[in-house]
């Protein structure tokens, strides 16, 4: 065990125990972590910084609001049912169309306006959220995404998870959905992580379930060097999310939509470390490069320029 954990700190790789002593616990200060954990105050803080994010519909914060749920969904044929506190993806609820009084989930089941009020209760009593603490409850916009992945996404949307340390965006991947993951860009759920060159935006290989893999399970189609839509956007909205939070270690999540192009979904203070298989890389390496030349890099072009020239190579794990 302790040969395996040498050889992975040889390697570069991030482990648990020194992301959480040596980065969050160190460069986030506890009293920004509501900015993230939050999806609400996230979604309002990028909207006054003029950053781009799903449109809100509405927000539902006391049980008795529950009652009028069906005439604020009234105007939307789709939408998505989001816990503001929740994390993983869970009491996510997003729903492509109608039939009648019955909603249509993404993966083609059926609910009735009874089932939706009792997930939005479930969700304000904190069911899905963390720490189990009283919730809101967002409807908003239902992202559609961008054509370029139909080929390698299941049902749902992919997200492009971005490591971002003392605003520079320091490692990538596009989360794409599966047949397992029940249409859900949630890599604990079966969904695929596939590594990003951080220079020209084009996918690496992918992980799934801890294996190394080149085509989507579900759709048999290539996911490697698959370009992603504005990149050079993705990576700005990343950085700027420095300046944002304050948080010098974070996730920012983007989705790329259609007709809106690239939206800040979420971000997080405590991103995963998946990531680092889906690069076959690893990222102890590159924050301590980040920290080392932190001082130099003034603006939010310069550390893009810092990122898209010493994080392009794939690793070597």
């Amino acid at each position: 065990m302790f040969a395996i954990a040498k050889k992975l700190a040889k390697a570069g790789v991030l482990s648990l125990n020194c992301r959480n002593a040596e980065y969050t616990l160190w460069h986030n200060s506890r009293h920004l972590y509501p900015l993230v954990d939050d999806k609400l105050t996230t979604k309002l803080l990028a909207e006054k910084a003029g950053m781009a994010v799903p449109p809100l519909y509405g927000v539902i914060e006391i049980e008795h609001q529950v009652r009028g749920l069906s005439a604020l969904l009234k105007p939307y044929e789709d939408f998505v049912v989001k816990p503001a506190q929740g994390s993983g993806g869970d009491g996510i609820v997003v729903i492509t169309g109608r039939r009648g009084e019955r909603y249509r989930k993404a993966n083609g089941q059926f609910i009735t306006q009874e089932d939706l009020d009792h997930h939005a209760s479930n969700a304000l009593s904190g069911l899905y959220s963390l720490g189990g603490h009283p919730d809101k409850v967002l409807i908003e916009y239902r992202v559609l995404f961008d054509p370029v992945f139909e080929a390698i996404s299941f049902q749902g949307v992919p997200d492009v998870r971005i490591i971002v340390f003392l605003g520079v965006p320091a490692m990538a991947m596009v989360r794409l959905p599966t047949r397992m993951s029940d249409g859900k860009a949630n890599l604990h759920q079966g969904a695929i992580g596939a590594g990003i060159n951080l220079r020209t935006g084009k996918t690496l290989s992918g992980v799934w379930k801890n294996e190394i893999i080149t085509e989507h399970p579900d759709t048999e189609k290539s996911i490697t060097n698959v370009q992603i839509p504005g990149w050079d956007t993705l990576l700005d909205l990343a950085a700027r999310s420095y300046e944002l939070t304050g948080l010098g270690y974070q996730g920012v999540d983007l989705v790329l939509d259609r007709d809106k192009g690239p939206l800040i979904l979420e971000l997080n203070a405590r991103p995963g470390l998946n990531i680092q298989i889906a690069n076959r890389a690893g990222l102890l390496t590159r924050l301590q490069l980040i920290e080392h030349h932190a001082s130099n890099l003034k603006s939010v072009e310069d550390r893009i320029t810092f990122a898209k020239q010493h994080f392009a190579p794939i690793g070597n794990l």
